[in-house]
């Protein structure tokens, strides 16, 4: 009995040693993820509309400067909230390739879907109105709507076609 305690025991302190270990190697990237992620959240601002980090503008004036500026802002342990809302204060907010998520820009986020949504019923309300214009009858059964005189009507047409 004393042996099959044992074994769930090691298990467990397996287990937990490998769960700590990729805890502790997470922790030991998040500068260099968090560096990866910001420079992927802003735009170059040298007019090529890259994103930052993938800027290959040759001769770039700007993204040296930026990526520079952005390892600062990191070293100096600012959260990426306020890093992103530096740039978008120092450089406009042309700068981040997506709004963040807040206050009016949240806008930027639900507009296109309420526009994208309201286009498809519009188009719907339309084919429907439109379906509806049209009088469907089986073949061979002549359609006669109130208020038509067909026989006037050919009469009108050979008189006006006549040379």
């Amino acid at each position: 009995m004393p042996r099959l305690m044992r074994q769930p025991s090691r298990r467990l302190l397996l287990l937990l040693t490998i769960f700590f270990a990729a805890l502790v190697t997470t922790g030991a990237s998040n500068t260099g993820s968090r560096f990866n992620d910001l420079g992927h959240k802003m735009v170059c601002t040298c007019g090529c509309n890259q994103i930052l980090l993938e800027c290959n503008h040759v001769g770039c004036p700007n993204s040296s400067g930026m990526i520079d500026e952005l390892r600062g802002q990191l070293g100096s342990g600012a959260n990426d909230t306020s890093i992103l809302n530096a740039f978008a204060a120092k450089y406009g907010p042309t700068v981040l390739a997506a709004p963040i998520r807040g206050g009016f820009d949240n806008a930027a986020w639900i507009v296109p879907f309420v526009v994208f949504l309201l286009a498809i019923g519009g188009t719907a309300l339309l084919i429907r109105k439109w379906r509806g214009r049209h009088l469907i009858t089986p073949e061979g059964i002549p359609v006669t709507l109130p208020g038509t005189d067909h026989d006037s009507m050919r009469e009108r047409i050979r008189r006006e076609t006549e040379f």
